[in-house]
């Protein structure tokens, strides 16, 4: 049977081809391996395939039968090597991955869910925490991280960045004198993220830089709390600016000191240095890189 078909597609492309030895060459063999294929299929079947002339071939009736289901197979069998090829360049797998909490609504997300919509067999297990995962330990293939990164032994890639707002409450602000310059933030009550409270944060106006020596009266791990904590008028706290802009258009917040900025926060994709070079990894670690990369030069 597999002498068969293999004797079958000699025959279809020799027809194709129009001659022995232009299907020779197409194929790789020499012009007297075709023929003997198709002399054997011939006498297979106990009939004539081809007329024979020196300028061309013709079909006989019964090989023109025989051409159809022929390139009907081919086509079949073509269809099913490309679809297996397409299949296997086509990323497939998990990815499990770490992510801060207070970037449940940023841009990361945009970008995730297209890297999901373009290859769905990427299935991606999302982590939400903004207290820091250990990568190894806890188990997971890669990480984002916000903020300054470690000397570590992880790889690392910048993805973006995001801007930062002191905000209050208007209850919060009528109980304070309007402030002047950070320092006068002194005394008032300061809300931190408890990852990184032990952060100093820096506040800029023209080359002026200036820190605020503060006593921290609460602390959260999550980015959201500490946003409807301000709202609720417990103090002030510097929070990302798409968490905080809501609130600022409907009047909940209030901008502290807005002609001073704080200075922004860099996003990375961390991952382990082992990671193959042209594995699922790093395959999202450069679709994350020039998804941002795109964004950022429209």
């Amino acid at each position: 049977m597999l002498d068969d078909l293999r004797q079958i597609a000699i025959f279809a492309k020799t027809v194709d081809h129009g001659s022995f030895r232009a299907a020779a060459q197409a194929l790789r063999l020499s012009p007297s391996v075709v023929s003997h294929h198709v002399g054997q299929l011939e006498e297979r079947l106990g009939t004539a395939l081809l007329y024979r002339s020196t300028r061309k071939l013709a079909l006989t009736p019964d090989g023109e039968r025989l051409l159809v289901a022929a390139q009907a197979m081919l086509e079949a069998a073509e269809r099913g090597l490309q679809d297996i090829s397409n299949h296997n360049s086509r990323p497939s797998g998990v990815l499990r991955i770490t992510v801060p909490a207070m970037l449940a609504h940023s841009v990361l997300m945009d970008q995730l869910a297209k890297f999901s919509i373009e290859y769905p067999q990427v299935e991606l297990s999302l982590d939400f925490s903004d207290s820091r995962r250990d990568l190894i330990a806890d188990g997971f293939d890669m990480a984002i991280r916000a903020g300054q990164m470690k000397d570590s032994s992880l790889k690392a890639q910048l993805l973006f960045t995001f801007d930062r707002r002191l905000v209050a409450s208007p209850a919060y602000l009528e109980s304070r004198k309007a402030p002047k310059t950070p320092a006068d933030l002194h005394t008032w009550d300061w809300l931190e993220l408890a990852p990184v409270w032990h952060q100093k944060t820096e506040f800029r106006k023209g080359r002026r830089v200036k820190q605020v020596k503060r006593q921290t009266r609460l602390s959260a791990n999550s980015a959201q709390a500490l946003v409807q904590l301000v709202r609720a008028g417990a103090g002030v706290a510097v929070v990302p600016e798409y968490l905080a802009e809501p609130h600022i258009a409907n009047g909940e917040l209030v901008t502290v000191l807005a002609d001073w900025t704080v200075d922004p926060i860099n996003v990375f994709v961390v991952w382990p240095p082992n990671a193959p070079r042209d594995g699922l990894i790093k395959h999202l670690v450069n679709f994350l890189r020039e998804g941002f990369a795109t964004s950022t030069a429209q």
